[in-house]
């Protein structure tokens, strides 16, 4: 499917689930051979002809990736895939070109490309390639929602509470916390209860690993 057309905006609803292949190429020909591919494997296919029509294309938090040409009319692949990478993490991207080198290779693939494959393709690699790379946005997806409620709850906390969360996580004990804080051993462990039933940590080492996603480090005087 082209963009512009009113089918993609009733197709791409928060309330579809179908994983989504991005597809940006100028050949018109190469769109719509990808685009019959896709369709075929269950997946929704939304082409362009530019990159600027990808980016001026509203998101989607569904599965999804990217299939990419090199050489494009405006900005190129390589640029396109510059521009999205801080915020479309999710998204894996395969190069798809006739004219791959070398140096364009390396770049793309250390600049966090999933794939880079060459036209004419092999529909057997192809297909497998975009399995893998909707797998992985999947838990992409998943893993940035967790870390969205992880969020929310040490937003809830007091600043108390995350003191103590810090000095826990640090494997400090309750009459540790106390002295460094100031406060008694009774009401550290009232604070803690408060902390770890927030966080929804069943045990200590699901805080410190909630912790450790959330960037949390013990600051240098929590562990003396």
């Amino acid at each position: 499917m082209e963009p512009g057309k009113p089918s993609h905006a009733s197709a791409l609803t928060p309330r579809s689930h179908v994983p989504v292949v991005f597809v940006v190429d100028d050949d018109i020909s190469v769109r719509e051979a990808l685009a019959s591919v896709i369709r075929y494997e269950g997946w929704q296919p939304v082409t362009f002809a530019s990159a600027n029509d990808f980016l001026a294309f509203p998101r989607t938090r569904v599965p999804s990736c990217l299939v990419l040409d090199v050489y494009l009319p405006d900005l190129n692949g390589l640029d396109l895939q510059n521009r999205i990478a801080a915020d479309r993490m999710t998204m894996p991207i395969i190069f798809l070109t006739g004219h791959g080198d070398v140096p364009i290779t390396v770049r793309a693939m250390k600049e966090g490309a999933f794939e880079f494959l060459t036209k004419p393709w092999e529909e057997d690699v192809l297909r497998a390639a975009i399995g893998n790379a909707l797998g992985r946005s999947e838990i992409g997806i998943a893993r940035e929602e967790r870390l969205q409620v992880l969020r929310h709850d040490y937003s809830m906390l007091t600043g108390r509470e995350r003191e103590i969360l810090t000095l826990v996580v640090a494997g400090r004990l309750n009459k540790q916390i106390g002295a460094a804080l100031g406060i008694s051993e009774l009401t550290v462990k009232a604070h803690r209860g408060h902390m770890m039933r927030k966080m929804h940590a069943a045990s200590l080492a699901d805080l410190v690993t909630q912790a450790g996603h959330l960037h949390i480090l013990p600051t240098p005087d929590s562990s003396t």
